[in-house]
């Protein structure tokens, strides 16, 4: 389409720039002619240093073939109707006020046109953020508790589709509930920040699959639009690590301090027990079997023998020294372990077996000390399984982790939920003839070893011990 411009000022100039720097789809306008009475005029300038046709009287319009379009943007309607006039019947014109009409519609697409670009470069800069930048899990949360945005990382942990999340509320989604989390454990910090309108931040606690307690930190931040809030930002992370590694500080110092309080009281008491033992003893020998002191001094001497191996659990306890490491097999050590509490096991009625991995690599151990702790694991778990029962020792090599497992597995009476977080604490115990120091010990020794203990309990069915241990040099005491 040809057009012809009446009128070279700062509209004309406009026109010419824009049909310039676009393109064109349906139609491809082509300005091939300018008039204004002022030659000096920017439009009427643009266009000759263009190389257009150029004329001070539009009439020169009329007598031209090549025109398809005339456009008048002088603002005088008796110029527009003159054009209508003289203009041939193939040639269509539109006054000023049309041509702005345009460039108004023209204008306002411009602009929405920019701020949706606008938009999609936020929404893609936010979808960045939170799906690629952001580790924790990220919500974006409605006042009715209504999810309107997830993140990927928090998709996958749930197992989970974008559209079997959006729509749905949070507490369903991540709590398995049909109410608003509440209560000690599970705060809702949505609701915080509803009544404060200020960020929150709370730690709920969960349980895994196995009973083991799951720490999450999770912090709200409100959205608000126009003064009004319309929901949150919500951030999640598992922060158990981070408290049990508190907790395992908290219990170091604990075990230092009771450590030291044992050692001064096992020797205070250790020699009166030695003189009360020795006199029951020599008094037995002198006494006749039959006389009814000789039972309350046998009592005596057994129940002086009972407060001795408490004594000596308590040095025990307090005299956990540094390991001293060597290459040896944690096999050949299961082994010796078996035999040393195998008749104990058979008096009980309970057999033991054995699982172990062929060709498992040596371990930088301290042998006296894993024998100590693998014994006192057995004897435990003999103390917990009924006659007839069964004890399985089972090692396992991890190559990727450098690790190696060590699995004692039970079927006995099991550990109660409320238990499982106090065993390793000293003196804890729920046998009456128990001290409570012997998984205190051997906690103690796997830790000095660079490892771990877990522990897998369910009442009336059994537990599962399992020590991980490193198999490269860790620590000073490596030889």
């Amino acid at each position: 389409m040809n057009i012809a411009i009446v009128g070279g000022g700062s509209k004309c100039l406009y026109l010419l720039n824009f049909i310039e720097k676009h393109t064109f789809q349906i139609i491809a306008p082509i300005i091939v002619a300018v008039a204004d009475i002022n030659p000096s005029a920017a439009g009427f300038l643009k266009a000759k240093e263009q190389g257009l046709f150029v004329t001070e009287n539009y009439n020169d319009f009329f007598n031209r073939d090549d025109i398809d379009l005339i456009v008048e943007l002088t603002g005088s309607l008796d110029i527009y109707n003159d054009i209508l006039n003289k203009k041939k019947k193939n040639v269509r014109a539109i006054a000023h006020t049309t041509a702005i009409l345009f460039w108004e519609i023209a204008r306002i697409a411009r602009k929405e046109q920019d701020t949706s670009l606008k938009l999609r470069e936020a929404k893609t800069i936010y979808e960045v953020m939170i799906n690629e930048l952001i580790e924790e899990d990220v919500m974006v949360i409605d006042t009715d508790y209504r999810i309107t945005d997830i993140n990927d990382t928090m998709l996958n942990k749930l197992g989970l589709k974008r559209d079997e999340a959006i729509g749905h509320f949070c507490y369903e989604i991540t709590h398995h509930q049909d109410k608003p989390c509440s209560g000690n454990n599970h705060p809702c910090p949505l609701i915080q920040s509803l009544e404060t309108k200020k960020p929150s931040k709370t730690t709920h606690v969960h349980l895994d699959k196995t009973g083991n307690e799951i720490y999450y930190s999770i912090s709200c931040y409100p959205i608000i639009k126009k003064g009004e809030m319309i929901g949150v930002f919500e951030m999640s992370s598992d922060i158990t690590k981070d408290i049990k590694r508190q907790k395992n500080m908290m219990q170091q110092e604990k075990l230092m301090s009771i450590g030291r309080l044992s050692a001064g009281i096992a020797h205070e008491i250790n020699n009166p027990l030695t003189t009360i033992m020795t006199s029951s003893m020599l008094l037995q020998e002198d006494t006749d079997p039959e006389d009814p002191i000789y039972g309350e001094l046998e009592t005596i001497s057994k129940e002086a023998l009972r407060c001795r191996n408490i004594v000596k659990s308590l040095l025990d306890f307090a005299r956990q020294s540094q390991p001293v490491k060597k290459s040896l097999s944690i096999n050949q050590i299961v082994k010796d372990t078996l035999f040393l509490v195998r008749k104990q096991a058979a008096f009980n009625d309970i057999k033991i077996h054995a699982d172990l991995f062929d060709d498992l690599p040596p371990a930088y151990i301290d042998k006296d000390q894993i024998q100590q702790a693998l014994i006192n694991l057995a004897l435990n778990a003999i103390e917990a399984t009924k006659a007839g029962g069964e004890i399985t020792f089972s090692t396992k090599n991890h190559p990727k982790t450098k690790r190696i497992h060590i699995s004692i597995q039970d079927n006995g009476s099991g550990i109660s939920k409320e238990n499982l977080n106090k065993i390793f604490d000293p003196f804890f115990t729920t046998r009456e003839t128990g001290t409570g120091l012997g998984l205190a010990i051997t906690h103690g020794i796997i830790e000095q070893h660079g490892g771990k203990i877990t522990v897998q309990s369910t009442l009336d069915k059994g537990s599962l011990f399992t020590i991980i241990l490193p198999l490269n040099r860790e620590g000073k005491n490596a030889v």
